[in-house]
């Protein structure tokens, strides 16, 4: 199983989703892409496999992975205070990569209905669907 993370700005979520994947599945592949140099960083320090900078590796590792994962931004473009470009976000959304998102409510997007929980529980639960999905 192959996993693309995606985050830009300090990677934060990245690292926690990194994080926990490698502490419930170690044998599980992961790219990190970070949408700037931060971000990569500090998700090879969390323990990704293998890391990337910017459009090109996110346009390019998005056609060849079973799942992406990321804050919702990642779909957005402009998002992430304008770090996510157009071409990231249409080739993340066309990806036929299962997407696993965190809610994130910042930069003028709002999304409603959805429970009130720290980030580390979403990730908790981003993490499960990717290891329930490994065993189906």
């Amino acid at each position: 199983m192959k996993i693309l993370v995606i985050d830009g700005q300090g990677g934060r979520i990245g690292c926690l989703f990194i994080e926990t994947i490698k502490k419930k599945a170690s044998n599980i592949h992961i790219t990190a892409v970070g949408s700037n140099s931060i971000a990569t960083a500090s998700m090879l320090k969390a323990g990704a496999d293998e890391g990337a900078t910017g459009e090109n590796p996110v346009i390019f590792n998005s056609k060849n992975t079973d799942f992406i994962m990321g804050p919702i931004g990642i779909i957005i473009a402009n998002s992430l205070l304008g770090e996510i470009t157009p071409r990231m976000a249409e080739a993340i959304s066309s990806s036929h990569a299962k997407k696993i998102l965190i809610p994130i409510n910042r930069c003028n997007h709002t999304i409603v209905g959805i429970q009130a929980l720290s980030l580390q529980e979403f990730v908790d639960l981003a993490v499960k669907e990717i290891l329930c999905s490994e065993l189906s």
